[in-house]
């Protein structure tokens, strides 16, 4: 009779558990004096002081990186896609007003190659550790039934709080409002499956840097998701939930579709094009083929959140963003709604 093995059949144990010594001292940077225990259990423990709060909501964003970890796997490049995850959802999070608290992952893949789980892992510890958040578990699954070797997919949870009276969001939005741009550090994780069409399509060089760019085009394709997460929360505190009303995680959807979530009824945000410059890199896409109409509904276009703040603190909250390292300037207004204007409208023409 012949024998069968679980790592004949495609899940190597011993690769697994590799994996989570290379990752483990990465892990355990991220810890917050709140995490109980550490690596091994069957969940992660995280201690909340009730104390610290007067009435706390608990609030979480599950999400992953899409399609950009195809172009990760075509350049065997592994570590900086773990920060996109947290971004995506870290910064949902903010959103809101929330803290991010803890994170856990869950990395499936056709096979277990532990250096290359390892730096993925990296990567996501990375990004806990720029959000401020644990990583208190996490799964890595071997489907070799269901996966090539090479592919894997990523996903995250994060949970955060925030005090029941200071939830942001349309709720506090009023007319004349400043809309505050915080800039984007490229593509973001959104519109991939597109900017992916087009490079193959116009036989684009990943690894030549194009008129326009600075660094080769692969490059700029993988520079990780900006996190916002501490930066926004930084704002609040400094300038209170009385001026700062709300958050826009500007994903999928483009600018004035995201910030439209967080327009209020019978009010227009209207944001200038003019106030900024369109990235090198969505004009070189826009000359493959892709429409300006395409391009602001895909991409973030250099905006990757946005803030509604009291007119008479926004040059306050562009010098305090600034100031952290958030290239941020005044995009737009927010004004009574005319008939049947959008909620968000992009005026002008870029720089």
């Amino acid at each position: 009779m012949s024998e069968f093995t679980y790592a004949a059949s495609g899940v190597d144990i011993d690769a697994g558990e590799r994996a989570v010594t290379l990752m483990k001292a990465a892990v355990e940077r991220t810890n917050r004096p709140e995490v109980v225990g550490g690596l091994g259990g069957f969940a992660g423990l995280f201690a909340l002081d009730v104390q610290k709060y007067r009435k706390p909501l608990l609030a979480s964003s599950t999400d992953g990186v899409g399609t950009k970890i195809a172009l990760a796997r075509q350049l065997d490049r592994h570590d900086t896609v773990g920060i996109d995850l947290v971004a995506m959802v870290v910064d949902d999070l903010v959103a809101c007003g929330a803290e991010p608290l803890f994170l856990q992952d869950y990395v499936a893949c056709g096979k277990v190659v532990p250096e290359r789980i390892a730096a993925i892992v990296t990567g996501i510890a990375t990004g806990c550790t720029l959000a401020g958040a644990a990583l208190v578990g996490g799964e890595t699954a071997e489907h070799g039934d269901l996966m090539d070797a090479d592919e894997y997919d990523l996903a995250a949870t994060a949970v955060g709080v925030v005090e029941a009276d200071a939830v942001l969001g349309p709720e506090r939005v009023r007319a004349g409002d400043a809309v505050i741009a915080m800039a984007s550090s490229g593509f973001h994780s959104n519109g991939y499956s597109l900017v992916r069409r087009v490079v193959s399509a116009a036989g684009l060089d990943l690894t030549a840097t194009p008129a326009g760019l600075d660094r080769p085009l692969g490059d700029e394709l993988l520079e990780p998701t900006r996190i916002y997460a501490r930066d926004c929360l930084a704002l609040v505190e400094e300038l209170g939930v009385e001026a700062v009303h709300a958050f826009a995680h500007i994903t999928g959807g483009g600018l004035a579709g995201n910030t439209a979530r967080v327009v209020p009824p019978g009010l227009q945000a209207v944001l200038d094009r003019d106030t900024w410059t369109l990235p090198a890199a969505v004009r070189l896409l826009e000359e493959h083929g892709v429409p300006r109409a395409e391009s602001e509904r895909a991409f973030n276009c250099g905006v990757g959140m946005v803030a509604a703040v009291a007119p008479e603190q926004a040059d306050a909250a562009v010098a305090r963003l600034t100031g952290r390292g958030v290239p941020a300037w005044v995009v737009g207004t927010v004004r009574e709604q005319g008939g049947d204007a959008p909620a968000a409208e992009l005026v002008g023409a870029y720089r």
